[in-house]
């Protein structure tokens, strides 16, 4: 900093060079800390650079102009330069420090008097003006993205830049308070310890064991209430989709620091809240994740162990307090456009061993210690609305019996382009009509059916298990180690979706009145599948999971009458369980239904009375599909069982496109079915245009063509635009509606059938690696010193120059456009025979009972039991299939209106806010 200047010695400034049409090539040269010489090159005058810097301090923009060709500028804060586009550079993190790495102070010192910061002495000044010259031209590589090779430096146990170190343990465990890179620590505004120092931990304990092993968190060192506890559960997803989640995560808790006159919330409310990543194995995970964690300070390269104390690391913890933030386009913001510190804890799992795994670390190591009152989950790869985990929050502190809640899940569309696939179109009208009509009526009666891990919170009372061990997390974690080849093949199908167990037992919690709660003004955005392998292998796990847990829930709804709810309560959720048992049939017989619906809606335009095209078409085309169809699902179950989804993905694309073909041609004979019986309508007796609409539409009504297709459409699209449109959320209806059904078969066939045909297949796609890699190094055995401190061995970068050296390293790669690396999953593992076995008998009940009702409904052979000896067999299917498809399409419009009169409810309640 100017020591000319007293006034100015508590701020730190920085400058940038920026290329513009008078500077042929800005330099930037050091000529005393703080202060730097922005230089043109070719000789000309500078007299017009622009000026811009993000810094953390309100000062005005200081030049000394005195000569054309070099200017002193010292910057501060750049808000009134937002309507600059941003550029990779536009952060005082991309500058040099205004310190050396040799004359690096303690936060403590940096507030004292200007001239405890003196110019360093030759030698440290030459290599202070060496290292800002070298940095530049890394930015200007940076800024325009050159592909070239860029190196880490290496992390061998040979490097010269590393040096045995000899640490003492805190509590007999391996903690090391890591000072961060000295870009960084001037970039920040502040300089408490929790900024200059990430606490690395070398955890050896199971999870369940991180409280008994004498671990803690910096939070509860700190003597930190905390309210809100967020974790972000990855594998290998890449930078962009961290950093959506992560930046979204970021402003949301500038939004609840921007509530001054909240009870809970003021500027200092980071301070209640803990970000918790955790990585399931540190060989899965994205390196260009970790860049950016190293980037924002919290990961450091060099500092992990493989062992310690003999005892193999089962993860790596990194605590740090960030005050930077990297949006997904890796541009990093700062405290200059609203990011507020927050507290990182960050996970690295050894192993790779699911997301359930994940989720034991969070609840039952971290938890503990912590002891916060709301837990919030989210999948990396989905965005929090800039407010959304406020809304989430506000949900549990406004209603104490509230257990869990969670937001509404929409598929990122990226400005409507995303819709251009009809897969992604068709999952979004799903999503859409799922958030307004499924979600608000399960949250009228209290039980929401399935919280979705990739947004929703709990509240961390209600999780506990009882003094028993017996519980909602007991039951959640069984996924984890419950199911092996010697578990059955229920339970491990069921822990598919141990997030739906999880909900229901919160709900049935003995001696509680928990209840789940849908909270529509959250929402997080995700990608969903956009190819269909992928889409494939999803509703496989999905399906098959809510199917077992479903039988599950509805097996155990008795537990509901031993809870503490009120008996209406309890007299609403044994309504809301009939009517999942309800929906529970009807999917089960969905196969046949479908086909059914087709077939005679189809074959409705048979007869030369109704043929559209004429010369017996009509019947000609409905045999064609009608044995298409048939082909078609022949062909779905024999890709089913023995083909991965990848293996065989244009057999699928060609089943769907066909089915979609079979879906217009039926969409089509219902539309020429309505026609037609209007026509016939209107020459009955009573039909005039005298009459008012409601007698003439009775008329019609009186048609049963008419009226099995009037009803059915009603109560399904009706309803839908009509829901849809007292939620203020139509636009689905316009963009999506039509690929969803033409995709209909496909849902209904194709997802089916591939789902019932791998219930063999408990896998979540990852298999856990057991071995043990040295690359990291150990930590000798403890040795007891003189004082009678436990101390180890660890072989550490050297002090501060090696830090900032891979700091350095982890900026550049930010700023090299990453290739998208295709990778191929691994091969099927064979499953045990008992599972394959049970397979088998689930899909010949489930085909069985579907392929009785079809030849019940359209083969002539039960006629003698059924029918009157006077009936021709044309009369007796013409009432078979009028009584069916009365029968079905009555029931669908039931459930429409059951469904919508709940949403109705839920619309209601939130107007009066209850």
């Amino acid at each position: 900093m100017d020591q000319s200047n007293p006034s100015l010695g508590h701020q730190h400034y920085d400058a940038y060079s920026v290329r513009s049409p008078s500077l042929a090539s800005p330099r930037i040269h050091p000529t005393s800390p703080g202060q730097y010489m922005v230089s043109g090159g070719g000789g000309r005058s500078t007299p017009n650079f622009r000026k811009m810097a993000l810094t953390q301090q309100h000062h005005p923009i200081v030049a000394d102009s005195s000569s054309s060709r070099t200017q002193h500028v010292y910057m501060a804060n750049p808000a009134i330069h937002d309507n600059v586009p941003p550029m990779p550079s536009m952060h005082p993190i991309y500058m040099s420090p205004s310190t050396t790495p040799h004359h690096r102070q303690h936060p403590t010192m940096a507030a004292s008097s200007p001239a405890m910061t003196a110019t360093p002495p030759p030698a440290a000044a030459h290599r202070h003006h060496h290292h800002h010259h070298h940095h530049h031209h890394n930015h200007a590589t940076s800024y325009h993205r050159h592909q070239q090779s860029y190196s880490m430096p290496s992390s061998r146990r040979n490097d010269p830049t590393k040096r045995t170190k000899r640490v003492p343990l805190y509590k007999g465990n391996l903690v090391i308070e890591c000072p961060v890179p000295s870009r960084l620590m001037h970039a920040n505004p502040r300089k408490d310890t929790e900024f200059s120092h990430m606490r690395y931990s070398a955890v050896t304990c199971d999870p369940d064991d991180f409280a008994r092993s004498r671990y803690t968190l910096r939070p509860r060192l700190m003597n930190r209430q905390t309210e809100l506890f967020i974790v972000m559960t990855m594998y290998n997803e890449d930078r962009e989709l961290f950093c959506r989640t992560m930046h979204g995560v970021m402003k949301n808790i500038a939004h609840l620091c921007s509530r001054t006159r909240s009870q809970m919330w003021d500027t200092e409310g980071w301070k209640k809240v803990v970000v918790c990543i955790v990585a399931d194995g540190r060989n899965k995970c994205d390196p260009d994740v970790l860049n950016v964690l190293a980037a924002m300070g919290v990961y450091q390269r060099g500092v992990a162990k493989n062992m310690v104390n003999d005892k193999a690391v089962k993860a790596h913890l990194y605590e740090y307090t960030v005050q930077v933030s990297v949006d997904p386009d890796m541009r990093i913001k700062g405290a200059e456009r609203g990011i507020v510190p927050v507290q990182i804890l960050f996970c690295l799992k050894e192993q790779n061993a699911k997301k359930i795994n994940s989720h034991r670390w969070f609840f039952n190591a971290f938890g503990p210690i912590l002891q916060p009152n709301v837990c919030v989950l989210l999948d990396v790869g989905t965005r929090p609305g800039n407010t959304s985990i406020y809304h989430i929050w506000k949900t549990f502190d406004l209603n104490a019996t509230i257990a869990g809640a969670c937001g509404e899940i929409r598929v990122q569309t990226k400005g409507g382009m995303a819709l251009l696939n009809p897969l992604v179109a068709a999952q979004n009208f799903e999503y859409k009509m799922s958030n307004i009509l499924d979600k608000p009526l399960e949250s009228v009666f209290g039980y929401i059916s399935v919280l979705p891990g990739a947004f929703s919170a709990y509240r961390y009372a209600a999780l506990q298990n009882d003094c028993h061990g017996n519980g909602p997390l007991q039951k959640y974690f069984l996924g984890e180690h419950g199911v092996s080849a010697s578990s059955d093949i229920f339970t491990a199908n069921m822990y598919l979706a141990e997030d739906r167990i999880l909900c229901f037992e919160l709900l049935a919690k003995k001696h509680e009145k928990w209840v789940l709660k849908y909270v529509q003004s959250a929402f997080g955005e995700t990608d969903c599948p956009d190819q269909l392998p992928e889409f494939l292998s999803q509703r496989r796990r999905w399906l098959n999971g809510s199917f077992f847990a479903a039988i599950y829930s509805t097996c155990h709804f008795h537990r509901v009458w031993s809870t503490s709810h009120s008996v209406a309560r309890k007299l609403m959720l044994t309504v809301q369980f009939a009517f999942n048992f309800a929906n529970l049939v009807f999917n089960w017989l969905g196969m046949a239904n479908f086909y059914l619906t087709c077939y005679f809606v189809s074959k409705s335009l048979s007869p030369p009375d109704m043929d559209p095209i004429g010369n017996r078409w009509g019947e000609r085309i409905f045999e064609s599909l009608r044995y298409l169809y048939i082909f078609l699902f022949i062909v779905s179950f024999i890709c089913s069982m023995g083909n991965r989804p990848q293996g065989s993905k244009w057999m699928f694309v060609v089943s769907v496109l066909a089915y979609a073909v079979i879906m217009g041609y039926t969409i089509f004979a219902g539309g020429w079915l309505m026609r037609q019986s209007i026509v016939k309508g209107m020459q009955e007796a009573g039909w005039s245009q005298d009459n008012n609409a409601m007698i003439n539409l009775g008329i019609l009504i009186g048609e049963a063509e008419f009226r099995n297709i009037f009803i059915s459409t009603i109560s399904t699209y009706g309803l839908y635009i009509l829901s849809s449109l007292l939620y203020l959320d139509p636009w689905h209806m316009i963009t999506s509606v039509i690929q969803y059904l033409l995709l209909l078969p496909t849902y209904v066939n194709i997802l089916n059938v591939y789902a019932f045909c791998n219930t063999h297949d408990v896998s979540w796609g990852t298999k856990g690696d057991n071995s043990l890699p040295m690359d990291l190094g150990v930590a000798s055995k403890p040795v007891n010193t003189e004082k009678g401190i436990e101390e180890v061995e660890v072989e550490m970068a050297e002090e501060q120059e090696m830090i900032d050296k891979y700091y350095d390293a982890a900026l550049q790669n930010l700023q090299i456009k990453q290739d998208i690396v295709t990778q191929s999953r691994p091969p099927h593992m064979k499953q045990d025979d008992y599972y394959r076995g049970f397979r088998t008998r689930l899909v010949l009940a489930w085909i069985g009972c579907n392929a009785l009702l079809v030849a019940f409904v359209t083969s002539g052979s039960f006629r003698s039991f059924l029918s009157t000896d006077d009936q021709t067999e044309e009369e007796y299917m013409r009432e078979v299939s009028m009584s069916y498809t009365g029968v079905v399409l009555w029931t669908v419009a039931a459930m429409s209106a059951f469904r919508f009169f709940g949403s109705m409810m839920y619309l209601l309640l939130r107007c009066f806010r209850l």
